[in-house]
């Protein structure tokens, strides 16, 4: 008897410790950053095939290098912030001629300034917009630990649209769009207090919560078993490691608040991001709101995909709204 107790107990201690350890390398795998002598462990993450399946280079790679290497080419202004936690953050700000708006842009998940959403910023150029690249925490030049999925990046949104409306002399209308992770930064900062210049916010393929999109990626990316503990094990160590809970990244209440009109894109083949994100997102959204699921798209890809659709949705949702009234 005293063996099978002995048995029970070893397998239930390894059981949990191997749940544990699942846990503490999933987290390290998505939240924390990877920097310096980690390049090789973040390589390997980047090769994930549901990462490179969805790159705009697979399929995209001239548009993509080409509007990248504009962007890299031209003369921009450093920018800092400091966030409400007291990171310095970086941006590039790319003043255009005769101006009509700002753009402040929000990239996705380990992104850059200059990668996905490099092909949209310089049509957005080239039409009147000045622009502010937002490098998020962790991320270029900005600092940072700890990727939070919008938990914080949220507020950083908000830092940045009054840094833009500060200096916005000729009170300009302001717009927020972003992308995948940036997308739901943006989303959920528009839930909170915003310059009134902010007229609407654009979000390509983001996603509704950190929790359904680490269920999603535990599930379907890496067949993991035992979700709901493996994130409650994750959700424990965003709170006492990385200082923020998921359920502070959640689009949710922010859309039940927001009042700004809110242009939704999805690609229709998005297994990164999966389509119900801006579904559900959509439907929560109180305010003025359009959804345009791009066929055939992958994540990021939709204005590679389908251009004109996409670049005549986004000038016409301008249009609508420059001069609407936004206060809030």
């Amino acid at each position: 008897m005293k063996k099978k107790i002995c048995k029970l107990s070893a397998t239930v201690l390894l059981f949990f410790s191997g749940i544990m350890e699942i846990g503490w390398r999933f987290f390290n795998m998505v939240v924390c950053c990877k920097r310096g002598g980690r390049k090789k462990e973040r390589k390997k993450w980047f090769e994930l095939s549901h990462i490179r399946d969805n790159h705009p280079r697979n399929g995209y790679a001239k548009e993509y290098d080409e509007s990248r290497a504009w962007c890299e080419a031209q003369k921009m202004q450093d920018c800092y912030i400091r966030s409400v936690d007291g990171l310095k953050l970086h941006g590039f700000y790319l003043p255009a001629e005769n101006a009509k708006r700002f753009v402040i842009l929000s990239h996705g998940y380990r992104g850059s300034r200059f990668g996905s959403l490099s092909f949209m910023a310089k049509y957005l150029h080239e039409h009147q917009c000045n622009l502010l690249f937002m490098e998020q925490r962790c991320c270029g030049e900005s600092e940072g630990k700890y990727i939070t999925f919008g938990a914080k990046e949220k507020w950083d949104v908000q830092r940045w649209a009054i840094y833009v409306s500060e200096r916005n002399k000729e009170k300009l209308p302001i717009y927020l769009y972003g992308q995948s992770m940036g997308a739901a930064a943006v989303l959920m900062a528009s839930g909170y207090r915003l310059p009134s210049e902010v007229k609407g916010l654009i979000a390509d393929c983001g996603f509704q919560s950190m929790e359904r999109q680490m269920r999603d990626m535990a599930d379907n990316w890496f067949h993991l078993h035992y979700i709901p503990l493996l994130l409650k094990e994750m959700d424990c160590l965003c709170h006492f490691v990385a200082g923020f809970r998921m359920k502070d990244a959640d689009t949710t209440e922010a859309m039940k608040r927001n009042t700004r009109p809110v242009l939704f894109f999805h690609g229709e083949k998005d297994t990164y991001v999966y389509p119900n994100n801006s579904f559900q997102n959509y439907m929560l959204c109180k305010a003025p709101k359009e959804l345009v699921i791009v066929q055939g798209a992958r994540h990021l890809c939709s204005a590679y995909a389908d251009p004109e659709l996409y670049q005549r949705t986004v000038m016409e949702f301008f249009e609508k709204y420059d001069g609407s009234n936004s206060e809030k």
